[in-house]
């Protein structure tokens, strides 16, 4: 793992982020001239091949809902272990989200106690096949490409097909917006 540059600055990182494109830009989610939100919807924007992990002091549910409305990949508290935040780092960078599970695990709830009419979904999960049906279940989940073609028993390449097919059908940017999706349509409880 390599640090490629450093900013106290969120317009300065979304620049830099422009300039040295790193797999995965780490923020705060309270910098000055631009928080954490705003740098992530700029890397967005720019549609930069950047993933954005946004550490936060507050540990706060809509701060939560926020980031990934904004495009974040991953939100950690500040003080997570640095072994953690390491590994957290890696598994955004190969396409995966991470979140606070304390904050996860009060945001699951609410999420999915709303109906999704109510949400506002109108997604059609019948664009799925019942093979990419069923990727974004093991998604939801938390799964790793590695670990679902282990339990669909066919080769990470063929999930890696799937995972892309799915996030294209659906118009979603990233594997965090499938959690949420899965989450809003009730295709995924909380404790299933």
């Amino acid at each position: 793992m390599v640090i490629a540059g450093e900013s106290g600055d969120g317009a300065d990182a979304v620049e830099l982020a422009r300039r040295l494109l790193p797999d995965v830009l780490v923020t705060d989610a309270a910098l000055p001239r631009m928080d954490g939100a705003a740098v992530a919807r700029a890397v967005t924007a720019a549609r930069l091949p950047v993933r954005v992990l946004v550490l936060t002091a507050r540990d706060s549910d809509e701060e939560l809902v926020e980031m990934i409305g904004a495009g974040a990949a991953g939100y950690l508290r500040m003080d997570t272990p640095p072994e953690e935040l390491v590994a957290a780092i890696r598994a955004v960078a190969a396409g995966g989200a991470v979140i606070t599970p304390q904050v996860l695990a009060r945001v699951l709830p609410r999420i999915s106690a709303a109906p999704a009419a109510d949400a506002g979904v109108t997604v059609d999960l019948r664009a799925l096949t019942g093979r990419e049906r069923e990727v974004l279940i093991h998604v939801a989940r938390g799964r790793t490409n590695a670990e679902i073609a282990e339990v669909l028993q066919v080769s990470e390449t063929t999930v890696k097909t799937h995972v892309g097919h799915m996030l294209a059908k659906l118009r979603l940017r990233d594997r965090t917006q499938a959690v949420v999706l899965a989450y809003e349509t009730g295709l995924v409880r909380p404790g299933s």
